[in-house]
């Protein structure tokens, strides 16, 4: 089934969830102003999909054969790898940012999840998971993804906080169902999901086993409460892009919320909570990567409109052609971690192509890392009259919207109102509330770059490497001394390596 962006917004007035944005309770999520950007950037994932020319990105195949809107599709190959980063590198350079992928990349994790759970534990997860995603297919929903707890006092576990709810917990369970109680932050689009995933946001420990929780809420269950900021800029006259598209982000306060049993995929087995945060973090993390890239073809296609409009060419100033390389060289750079993560992927025992981790964690750190130069080499390219510019009230100012014009044209063949679009554009995207949340989201969204570093090392064959040069090296007196404490990478024992406790700065936030 696929529905239309405009289906989708009619499907959100069948639900009445209780949230709240700017201090006021929002009486349709639909049709609430502030929210509009957000809802705007979700329905172009069902339109897209619609389109003929973009089938081949924008639709994929479920287990059973049907075929389904790519954002919520299980990959099956590294094909489909690469056709969801293309996918949603698409729907990110119209929009900024897809927001649904989240409840893809979530479905994916649970599927790995659960079938390696119900395989070492035996019992039905698997099967309710994937009655669920038929349900979720057939009904072309969109998924929130509720992963990031409050977390409380940091240096202390889940179980040992003094506040109990700053961890989501089950506090009660029957034989219909479990109820659930306490807090997920930074949860991408919250207000207009139809259904959110909830999953654990670290491993847990025996002592922990109540925090160690899986489950699909829809958004107006009872005892839930979502309060939520504003979505893009929504009615600011300056706002050239994030007035019609942008991302709502929500605290989900969950009160005795209660989940039957056929829409739990975790209920206290912790040993296997950090298998559901770590495939759910490497899918994130590879979707990240054409999230972003969308967003640089954004700052790349505006920096040369911008160039032009200064009257400048960057065939003869080398400085701005050198400045454009190096966005593009930026942006394509990470991409093409995404794309070796998608060509090297496994498919493991569950069915599911899981990307390689090293380079989709290279690839988020890249673009997490760089996007505060992506947004420096736009204000090169671009002048500073990009925050240096007249508010849109001076355009209509009989006073003085003359003079201005005619002082601040470049070129003659170029109106000023042409120039100060693009200027703006770019202040919109880089210099703006809005572009600070596209920085701040882009660095933490998938776990911090801690979380990354430490992913990458310990998932480097840095093992190998020692043998290649050890074995090259011929290193005479030291041959006979003991191979465990030469050269050996520190905390690795298996070529696995060691991981610790848990997944340190993981949330669910959008990218």
């Amino acid at each position: 089934m696929y529905r239309s962006g405009d289906e989708y917004r009619e499907s959100l007035r069948r639900y009445n969830p209780t949230v709240f944005v700017a201090g006021r309770r929002v009486e349709s999520v639909a049709d609430e102003p502030l929210l509009a950007p957000g809802v705007a950037g979700v329905a172009v994932t069902y339109d897209f999909a619609l389109r003929e020319d973009l089938a081949p990105w924008m639709r994929a195949t479920a287990p059973d054969g049907a075929t389904v809107n790519r954002m919520i599709a299980i990959p099956r190959d590294a094909a489909d790898l690469l056709d969801k980063l293309e996918a949603v590198r698409l729907v990110c350079r119209e929009t900024g940012c897809a927001q649904r992928y989240l409840g893809g990349d979530g479905l994916a994790a649970i599927h790995q999840a659960t079938h390696r759970l119900d395989a070492e534990l035996g019992g039905e997860y698997r099967p309710r998971l994937l009655d669920y995603l038929r349900h979720v297919c057939e009904n072309d929903l969109t998924l929130g993804l509720a992963m990031t707890d409050a977390k409380g006092d940091r240096s202390l576990r889940p179980h040992a906080q003094p506040n109990q709810d700053a961890y989501l917990r089950i506090v009660e369970r029957n034989a219909k169902g479990i109820r659930i109680s306490g807090v997920k932050a930074i949860v991408t689009g919250a207000p207009y999901m139809h259904e959110l995933l909830v999953m654990p946001g670290r491993a847990m420990t025996e002592a922990d086993r109540d925090f160690a929780v899986c489950c699909a809420v829809p958004v107006d269950a009872p005892g839930l409460t979502i309060v939520a900021r504003p979505a893009g800029r929504p009615g600011e006259a300056a706002a050239q892009f994030s007035a019609k598209y942008g991302q709502s982000t929500g605290v989900c306060l969950f009160d005795k919320v209660f989940v039957p049993w056929e829409r739990v995929f975790l209920a206290g087995e912790w040993q296997h909570s950090e298998h559901f945060t770590y495939c759910y973090a490497t899918h994130h993390r590879h979707t990240c990567i054409g999230a972003r890239a969308g967003f640089g073809d954004l700052l790349i296609g505006a920096g040369a409109l911008v160039i032009e409009a200064n009257g400048l060419d960057p065939d003869r100033a080398p400085a701005l052609r050198e400045a454009m390389v190096e966005l593009i060289k930026i942006v394509e750079g990470f991409y093409a971690c995404g794309v070796a993560a998608s060509v090297y992927a496994e498919v493991d025992a569950a069915g599911v192509a899981l990307p390689e981790p090293v380079f989709a964690n290279i690839g988020k750190l890249l673009l997490g890392t760089q996007i505060y130069d992506m947004h420096r080499l736009a204000h090169e390219v671009s002048g500073g009259m990009v925050v240096a510019l007249p508010g849109p009230d001076e355009d209509h100012n009989p006073a003085t919207a003359g003079r201005i014009s005619e002082v601040l044209t470049a070129r003659s063949d170029i109106p000023y109102a042409r120039r100060i679009e693009v200027a703006r554009f770019i202040e919109d995207l880089t210099a703006s509330y809005q572009g600070g949340w596209y920085s701040v989201i882009s660095l933490h969204g998938g776990g911090s770059p801690e979380a990354m570093k430490r992913e990458i090392y310990r998932r480097y064959p840095v093992e190998e490497r020692v043998a290649l040069v050890e074995r090259l090296l011929d290193r005479g007196a030291h041959a006979a001394s003991d191979p465990r404490w030469f050269g050996r990478q520190p905390g690795r024992c298996c070529p696995g390596g060691c991981r610790d406790s848990e997944l340190a700065g993981l949330d669910g936030g959008g990218s």
